[in-house]
């Protein structure tokens, strides 16, 4: 099964979990993020890490952005790295 790497585009975090340029490599368990986030990415990141391609713009590729449902407080960007 192939890793992601994610990272903290940006950083308005309540909890403080999670500062802008953190880094997370994902392989088999849960990074340290707040689970509304983890809840949030994770059907997704699961499908890459699986080897699907997601819409990411006008192309499908292994990758995709998101933000925290708290007011888009945290924003990441997660990509599959081989």
């Amino acid at each position: 099964m192939n890793k992601v790497k994610v990272s903290v585009t940006e950083s308005r975090c309540r909890g403080g979990y999670l500062k802008k340029g953190d880094i997370f490599i994902v392989d088999d368990l849960c990074p340290p993020i707040c689970h509304e986030l983890w809840n949030n990415i994770y059907p997704s990141l699961y499908a890459i890490k699986n080897g699907a391609a997601l819409d990411y713009g006008t192309e499908r590729r292994r990758m995709f952005e998101a933000k925290c449902p708290d007011e888009g407080r945290v924003c990441i960007h997660c990509e599959v790295i081989e």
